[in-house]
């Protein structure tokens, strides 16, 4: 019988068998639905229409704006950005090539907010369309998201283990007994 050599080894071994338990999926019909945005995601949202694409970050009273052509998805260049956030005008400065910011009055309510923003580039306008969907993120960690240990995963680790530390037990006797000592 082969016996592992050290109790390294014998720890490796049951790491191992302890961690490589396939976690469960639920499978079709069966599943929570879509998952969930982290807790710490910053409000977006997204606008498109056949000419432009439209995205806008949330943090705090700052919104980071990023429009870019529908078509290939690159940045627009030279375009004048009107937006509306709630009803009520926001200021819009232009950082660079199809980035944009604008301040808000104040921070967003809890719930939807409309958005509306008209774009007019090279010869080209666009009224775009959207809504901010901003909820309070709650203190505590979504655990529903976390890996469980089953039952069965546990008890395979802990009978990895103890055969671990048996076998790491038993060569450290027979290695006593070859060197003419007493275990």
């Amino acid at each position: 019988m082969h016996h592992l050599r050290s109790p390294l080894a014998a720890l490796a071994l049951a790491l191992a068998l302890g961690l490589a338990m396939p976690a469960a999926h639920a499978h079709e019909g069966h599943d929570d639905g879509p998952a969930a945005a982290p807790a710490n995601a910053a409000p977006r949202f997204a606008a498109a229409s056949e000419l432009f694409e439209l995205v806008g970050v949330i943090d705090g009273r700052r919104l980071t704006l990023y429009l870019d052509h529908a078509a290939d998805n690159s940045p627009v260049q030279d375009a004048r950005l009107e937006l509306e956030v709630g009803g009520k005008a926001a200021a819009v400065t232009r950082l660079g090539e199809g980035l944009y910011q604008a301040e808000l009055a104040a921070p967003l309510a809890d719930g939807e907010t409309p958005v509306t923003a008209t774009v007019v580039a090279a010869g080209d306008s666009d009224l775009l369309a959207a809504a901010i969907d901003r909820h309070a993120s709650s203190a505590a960690p979504d655990h529903a998201a976390w890996p469980r240990a089953t039952p069965f995963a546990a008890a395979a680790g802990l009978l990895a283990a103890a055969l671990g530390l048996w076998a790491w037990r038993r060569s450290r006797r027979g290695a006593a007994m070859r060197a003419g000592g007493a275990a």
